[in-house]
């Protein structure tokens, strides 16, 4: 109960500050609306024939990044409220406060990748309806997004202020979007970068989003392995978060 508690709480102040909503989906969405555009014609001439659809995959996973590090964001504003304190000093487990926390997180997630994927259906997006399938990617999303949520918050426990917050945010979740394949396709790309690009855990993701969006199709094995990729990195962020919150109170 004490983890429903403080969803709840966590999800009512996100709909009290909106704009927190607004900014996180903002650049993915002039991404796919602008970007796509743009650069539509030219990956045309490499054989990707809806370019909008090749990079939704990559602008899902970068929602994801912008909600979770809003969380962070969360972190500090409550503290300058007060709020965090007060709930420091309540009888609740700090497991339970990071996990509510992190779930806020992850539902945000969900609700803005569910916006983008409505908007990209005006856009010659089709989204194949196959049940089985979708059930697995929203599996997948969930564990990559709870990692992501565990490591913001995390960091946000480590750093003093919003600003550097923000900094070390950019310098983390940049390199990983741009070090994946979620606006080019990787087939051509070799040496370094070619296996920054391969280890990139993210990378993995939007590949299998990809090919369910494209072609329909999933590789179970890969799914598989990735989810326990997701699984085990989301263990560690959130066992580094809840040691982080733990040492916050001294305790």
């Amino acid at each position: 109960m004490n983890v429903l508690a403080i969803l709840h709480r966590n999800i009512k102040w996100r709909f009290h500050n909106a704009l927190t909503i607004i900014i996180t989906i903002l650049q993915p969405m002039l991404w796919l609306v602008m970007y796509s555009s743009v650069a539509g014609s030219t990956m045309q001439n490499t054989g990707i024939k809806n370019y909008t659809a090749f990079i939704l995959p990559g602008l899902i996973v970068l929602v994801s990044f912008g909600v979770c590090s809003s969380g962070g964001i969360m972190n500090y504003l409550m503290k300058n409220d007060g709020s965090f304190y007060r709930i420091l000093i309540a009888p609740i487990h700090r497991s339970s406060i990071v996990l509510g926390q992190l779930l806020e997180a992850v539902l945000c997630s969900f609700f803005e990748v569910t916006i983008m994927v409505i908007v990209s259906l005006f856009f010659s997006v089709r989204i194949p309806l196959n049940i089985s399938i979708i059930l697995y990617i929203i599996i997948l999303i969930f564990l990559m997004s709870f990692f992501m949520a565990g490591i913001c918050y995390a960091i946000s426990l480590i750093l003093p202020n919003e600003v550097m917050y923000e900094t070390v945010m950019n310098a983390i979740v940049l390199p990983i979007f741009f070090l994946s394949t979620a606006l080019f396709p990787a087939n051509n790309i070799h040496g370094a970068l070619a296996i920054a690009i391969h280890i990139n855990p993210f990378t993995h993701v939007i590949n299998i989003l990809r090919s369910f969006i494209l072609y329909e199709r999933l590789d179970i094995g890969q799914m598989i392995f990735v989810m326990i990729l997701f699984m085990i990195l989301g263990c560690i962020s959130f066992l580094w978060a809840h040691h982080k919150l733990k040492k916050e109170t001294n305790l």
